[in-house]
């Protein structure tokens, strides 16, 4: 089932999520929800808070990177199937340089802004089995794992932008939490009377 995509202003996009167990009632279906809803806004990540639950669970394909020309054959291979379901992450690490990259988000959709974030991490999460791994990811695969652990930890892109920068997206920030925007999915706006 495709959910409604919770827009920028909305408070659950702030919360520190909470760590969830074996028990959660009805996981297997909430992830393939969640699948569906990503795949029907062409997003390569999604997190939980981003359908309202503030629960540690946030899931990525980046397999639409490997089409990037701009990339190495190496980089293309890592990212072609690419895909994951974390839960209860937490970030271990980041190192190396930081270095820039064009992101957006599904919660904030027609901006894209450069941003910031280290090269490489190493992230404890469990799988969709609950099984634990300790992974160190670079690159793209990197970058997308620390936009969606943001996400569970109440941080939004724009957060990392400078002072001028978020001035300057302010009015089209207020226009996205009130509806006032054209997307071809569903979404819920936290100062709207109707969602979409």
């Amino acid at each position: 089932m495709v959910l409604p995509i919770i827009a920028y202003g909305d408070p659950v996009l702030r919360k520190k999520a909470t760590k969830v167990g074996k028990d959660y009632p009805k996981l297997e279906t909430l992830l393939e929800n969640m699948w569906e809803t990503m795949y029907k806004a062409s997003g390569v990540g999604l997190a939980a808070p981003q359908i309202g639950l503030p629960i540690r669970i946030f899931i990525i394909d980046a397999t639409p990177f490997a089409d990037d020309d701009e990339l190495t054959k190496e980089e293309q291979q890592v990212l072609d199937g690419f895909k994951k379901v974390f839960i209860n992450a937490r970030m271990e690490e980041e190192t190396g340089d930081s270095w820039a990259f064009n992101e957006g988000c599904l919660s904030i959709p027609d901006i894209r802004e450069d941003v910031n974030r280290k090269e490489t991490i190493t992230i404890t999460y469990q799988d969709e089995h609950f099984k634990t791994h300790t992974e160190t990811f670079s690159g793209l695969p990197a970058r997308v794992i620390q936009h969606e652990y943001d996400h569970i930890e109440g941080v939004l892109f724009t957060d990392k932008l400078s002072s001028l920068k978020k001035r300057l997206l302010k009015n089209r920030l207020e226009k996205i939490s009130k509806g006032k925007i054209n997307i071809d999915y569903k979404m819920r706006f936290p100062n709207s009377k109707k969602g979409r």
